[in-house]
């Protein structure tokens, strides 16, 4: 189980542009849940990313995992068992290495460093059969570099690559925004097909109302660091998507987006 619990967190502080995100901000997330979060820029939903994973500091409070603090634990010991994939398909991989170097680095990720390959020959099969489940002939381009891939591709493999070790949470930010509406609809279906299959603890940040609508066993919408609506399961599926989408537009508007 993973609850933010109390937590504060000033931008600026001192400064004349100082702003409270978050002012005594309150969140559980029960193991095995998958949640889509929506909201208008600047509403705290990346931040809420951020804080989770330990990019950025909090003033106050606490973030626990089955009730151990984590607050003061440094980001890259939280990496080992959180999975996360960017806006940016290029920010997941390495693009000037091959897709079998990046699938073997993401499998050595919370491991022990020491003076061996870092390319377990034995394992070429097992990872063309992973790409091979991706349905979109990555098993047969294992020398191709990364970089020449499309974004729908890059995204792809780094969804799969984020999740090739054992994970507690994947954090998707906004992770399909990038991509032309068809491959985002493949995107998609992988990702639910991945949480699922992994049964992993997943937070998803996205624009798309229709993505928040129909995947998730929960829906949230921030704004100003709150959680201004919180659905779940059965209240999720009765919820009314045109006054979800007005409350949406009525917000963007009040923020100038």
């Amino acid at each position: 189980m993973l609850e933010l619990k109390g937590i504060y967190k000033n931008y600026n502080a001192g400064s004349v542009n100082e702003m409270c995100l978050f002012d005594d901000f309150n969140l559980t997330i029960p193991d095995g849940q998958f949640v889509s979060v929506v909201g208008s820029n600047g509403s705290g939903k990346t931040s809420m990313l951020n804080v989770i994973c330990g990019s950025i500091p909090v003033d106050k409070g606490q973030i626990l995992v089955d009730g151990t603090d984590i607050t003061a634990q440094k980001d890259y010991v939280r990496q080992r068992v959180i999975g996360r994939v960017y806006q940016d398909p290029s920010k997941g991989t390495c693009p000037s290495m091959n897709i079998l170097e990046n699938m073997s680095i993401a499998d050595n990720k919370g491991k022990p460093f020491g003076i061996t390959a870092g390319i377990n020959r034995s394992k070429v099969n097992y990872y063309k059969e992973m790409l091979s489940t991706l349905g979109l002939g990555l098993e047969d381009k294992l020398y191709t570099q990364v970089g020449s891939l499309s974004g729908g591709q890059r995204q792809a493999l780094a969804l799969l690559m984020s999740t090739m070790t054992p994970i507690r949470f994947l954090i998707l930010d906004e992770h399909t925004a990038a991509l032309d509406p068809k491959t985002a609809d493949i995107i998609m279906q992988l990702t639910d097909r991945i949480v699922h299959e992994k049964k992993v603890t997943t937070i998803m940040v996205t624009h798309n109302l229709r993505y928040a609508f129909e995947y998730g066993d929960r829906l949230l919408m921030m704004h100003e660091g709150r959680a201004i609506v919180d659905k779940e399961g059965q209240d999720k599926t009765k919820m009314d998507p045109e006054k979800i989408m007005h409350i949406f537009n009525e917000i963007s508007i009040e923020c100038g987006n």
